[in-house]
């Protein structure tokens, strides 16, 4: 349900101007994306997945040309329905006046090389702190099979930078989400829900094994890749269906 303005106004009439800058009108159902790209931008904050404005979240919308982007530096409790930034898979603005997020080249070279419809980046504690540990999150849950297997660490690269993306794409190889080296984390998704389950998965797996790792004179039982594989299977009932 959209939110209404104390005047009365439904705020998406504010949205479907915010274009104008730009030449064009914002759709309807753009509208209703970017409400949905804050309020996740929003979660991550309220989860302790990000701090002050580190992060980003994205998502297609349409054929799926078109990209949706928390823009740099705005604190996402002040984001409102005429900030929205949108751009096409090469960068060129098509909707908003605000600067995208410094990692724009790292989500559109994830949106150009694969078909995920939402990307959800953090700044978590527990996964920033395994990516500094280790080139690869050991299997100690099966949810890792959610992820598409055991979740890489993509090497470290300066923010905002190709080589980062590229360093990012590899890590993603035949995966749903990867750590990225002394930085954070990225998921992607079929829907900014899945992206930012998959997020929130990745920090919890990543608390368990520093937790376990953390008893001194044993180490956890982990998981093998074929164990894994099985609950991956599982996985793809789960749920409700219709």
């Amino acid at each position: 349900m959209a939110e209404q303005r104390r005047d009365g106004r439904d705020e998406r009439d504010d949205l479907r101007g915010a274009g104008a800058a730009q030449g064009d009108a914002v759709p309807e159902g753009t509208a209703r994306a970017w409400a949905a790209l804050v309020a996740t931008a929003r979660r991550t904050v309220a989860d302790g997945l990000v701090v002050g404005t580190s992060g980003n979240v994205s998502v297609r919308v349409g054929d799926g040309d078109t990209v949706l982007i928390t823009p740099s530096g705005v604190p996402y409790d002040r984001l409102a329905p005429e900030d929205v930034v949108g751009v096409d898979l090469t960068g060129r603005r098509l909707f908003g006046t605000l600067t995208p997020t410094s990692e724009l080249p790292m989500h559109l070279a994830v949106y150009r090389a694969t078909d995920a419809r939402a990307i959800v980046h953090t700044h978590a504690v527990h996964a920033t702190a395994v990516s500094t540990l280790v080139r690869e999150l050991p299997l100690i849950h099966y949810m890792a099979g959610d992820l598409g297997g055991p979740v890489r660490v993509a090497p470290y690269a300066t923010y905002g930078t190709a080589e980062l993306a590229e360093n990012t794409l590899r890590a993603l190889t035949g995966r749903t989400a990867c750590l990225l080296q002394n930085h954070g984390t990225l998921a992607l998704g079929a829907t900014l829900d899945q992206a930012y389950n998959r997020t929130a998965q990745l920090e919890w797996m990543c608390r368990v094994w520093l937790t376990a790792s953390s008893v001194p004179g044993l180490s956890p039982t982990l998981l093998s890749e074929e164990q894994v594989s099985e609950a991956a299977e599982r996985l793809k009932g789960y749920g409700q269906r219709g």
